[in-house]
């Protein structure tokens, strides 16, 4: 039976298996599993699931995402980003919500708030300075 509607991609899955490497822009309505590696940048719609085997190097924007693997880069998440105790994750988060596991590794800033005036700094550098302006 053929589909006629374009609801129908957003119910698609997508599947990276692992020893899969792919090097550039990744863009899909539907949700992803990532078990390989990717370095680009990532457009999903979707949900994106990154398995323990999994790397992503470079910036990723979703809907949802659930993290076992390891990214580099910057991750931006519309709804809720999930850190799993296996996770690690260098670089920037921005996200509505997000829900870490002890033992998830994270080095990098955590912005949950959309005027992005409210940063808080993870990692070992922990040194936040805050500039004040007077008027």
């Amino acid at each position: 039976m053929a589909r006629n509607s374009n609801n129908d991609v957003a119910t698609e899955f997508n599947r990276i298996v692992a020893g899969t490497s792919i090097h550039g822009q990744v863009e899909t309505k539907g949700d992803i599993r990532v078990d390989g590696t990717i370095v680009g940048t990532l457009d999903i719609k979707g949900k994106l699931v990154l398995g323990k085997s999994g790397k992503i190097e470079g910036e990723i924007k979703c809907k949802n995402a659930e993290v076992m693997g390891s990214i580099e880069g910057e991750i931006n998440v519309s709804e809720l980003l999930s850190l799993k105790e296996t996770s690690s994750l260098k670089g920037d988060i921005i996200t509505n919500k997000i829900s870490i596991e002890p033992g998830a590794s994270i080095s990098g800033t955590i912005n949950m708030d959309k005027s992005e005036n409210s940063t808080t700094k993870i990692g070992p550098a922990n040194n936040v300075e805050k500039e004040q302006s007077i008027k």
